[in-house]
């Protein structure tokens, strides 16, 4: 039997060398990691349950005209992508003041926004995935404007597309983070979808009691961050209804901590 090639592994996933030229395999881990690493744990079952949403929102997100990595689940774990250039850049959507957003501008947590705002920062673990502008961008060549253009309008789609898919299953969408790459057709390349949407870059809060069903539990040491991830596959139906491990009951989890 043949060993797999890993191409590359990163804090959540491994790339491994994929059955046909263009093509990787993905595979998610349930390392758990937080402030560029300086925080490590791991989540009982993370990389199945992320690999199942993401699947289910790239799927959707390609029949409205989104182009993606994504090609086909292969196992619990792994799915078939095609390779891109990842364009060292990540784009975080916000739509209610969270996170980073709230502690820079002084904006109380879950104030809604006045309108949605894209921020862009560049790709690099060392430096602390620093903020930067597009002239920061275009500057020093990391996509070019016309990409850029690309990015933006898909980035909008998107959220457009996952505040209505979340609302309709009483989850508010608050903010997440994007990546995209190119693929290239002899001298010309395009911009498509990459990595992953799931709990790991989104901030996903119920809409009626504001519980965080998403990686701010590992963050803050909240507690119950299977059963967060769990909640959100299950309101999406890829789990069973009824399953009691794939409720977040907050009640009965401040009673096993004792509060």
């Amino acid at each position: 039997m043949t060993r797999r090639r890993q191409i590359y592994e990163g804090k959540a996933k491994i790339l491994y060398e994929g059955p046909e030229p263009g093509t990787l395999i993905q595979y998610f881990k349930d390392d758990a990691t937080a402030f560029n690493a300086q925080k490590r744990g791991t989540i009982q079952g993370k990389g199945v349950l992320n690999n199942r949403i993401s699947e289910h929102v790239f799927t959707a997100l390609q029949t409205i005209g989104v182009p993606t990595h994504f090609i086909r689940r292969l196992n619990m774990r792994e799915q078939l992508i095609r390779q891109v250039e990842i364009v060292p850049i990540e784009v975080v959507i916000r739509n209610v003041a969270a996170g980073s957003l709230s502690k820079r501008l002084g904006i109380e947590e879950g104030t809604q926004l006045p309108r949605t705002i894209i921020e862009y920062y560049y790709k690099d673990d060392a430096l602390g995935d620093p903020m930067v502008a597009d002239e920061h961008i275009a500057c020093f060549g990391w996509a070019s404007q016309d990409e850029m253009n690309d990015i933006a309008d898909m980035a909008i789609r998107v959220n457009d597309f996952l505040c209505g898919m979340f609302s309709a299953i009483g989850i508010r969408l608050v903010d997440f983070k994007l990546e995209f790459g190119r693929i290239w057709d002899g001298d010309f390349s395009r911009i498509i979808l990459a990595d992953e949407i799931s709990p790991d870059g989104c901030r996903l809060w119920d809409m009626k009691s504001n519980e965080k069903l998403d990686k701010d539990r590992f963050r803050q040491d909240l507690g119950g961050v299977e059963e967060a991830y769990q909640e959100v596959a299950r309101r999406l139906g890829l789990l069973p209804e009824g399953e009691e491990s794939a409720v977040l009951d907050m009640e009965s989890h401040r009673k096993k901590r004792g509060k």
